[in-house]
């Protein structure tokens, strides 16, 4: 079973029927021992940064999804999850992130319309088992004012939005997806399904 963290900012009936269209086990919980007992955790969000490690924090959250990620548990960050994944974020201010990605989240400080909002091809930086069902060039859909910022050495695919816009990255057993693939059509599914036999694989953890 694979949890969908609950902490009070994700869109979550939607994430679930994702993963359920692609008949995989998930279940929406802020339980402790579940996440603990979860084959790979998966962490939504919608909002602000600044409010969603504050919730991660006093709920205990944080803490439980750095000790299950260090003893090699899978986690998926989806947008705002994402982001959260990084070392800081800057909305609102400057606050600690789960610091499990290098880097930190800034202001999308571009010409272009902000938010980033609608859909946007992918391409692709390096190799990964997460891009097996999807080609380079395929539409996601993105909303977000902010963006990662970091070496780019966890980037596995990007958008062009007058800057590369971080879209999907990893670090180890830790992924990241600024868009989102339950709202991407296809191309967020076959991420998904991708992912599931990531999970049920586990040899492609380097």
């Amino acid at each position: 079973m694979h949890v969908i963290i609950d902490y009070g900012m994700g869109n979550l009936a939607s994430v679930q029927r994702a993963f359920e269209n692609l008949d995989i086990a998930v279940k929406i919980s802020s339980s402790e021992e579940d996440l603990r007992n979860a084959e790979s955790l998966i962490l939504p969000g919608v909002g602000a940064f600044r409010d969603a490690i504050k919730l991660l924090d006093e709920s205990n959250l944080s803490a439980v999804i750095k000790e299950e990620v260090a003893g090699g548990k899978y986690l998926i960050g989806i947008c705002l999850g994402m982001q959260l994944l990084y070392e800081r974020g800057y909305e609102y201010g400057e606050y600690e992130g789960l610091g499990l990605i290098a880097g930190d989240i800034k202001y999308l400080d571009v010409k272009l319309k902000v938010p980033h909002m609608g859909w946007n091809n992918l391409r692709f930086s390096k190799q990964d088992p997460i891009l097996k069902y999807i080609k380079e060039n395929e539409y996601v859909y993105f909303v977000h004012s902010y963006y990662a910022v970091s070496d780019n050495s966890e980037v596995i695919s990007y958008a062009e939005y007058e800057k590369k816009v971080p879209a999907i990255v990893r670090n180890n057993n830790v992924y990241g997806i600024q868009f989102h693939p339950e709202k991407s059509g296809e191309t967020g599914l076959n991420i998904l399904k991708a992912y599931k036999e990531i999970i049920e694989n586990r040899k492609d953890l380097p």
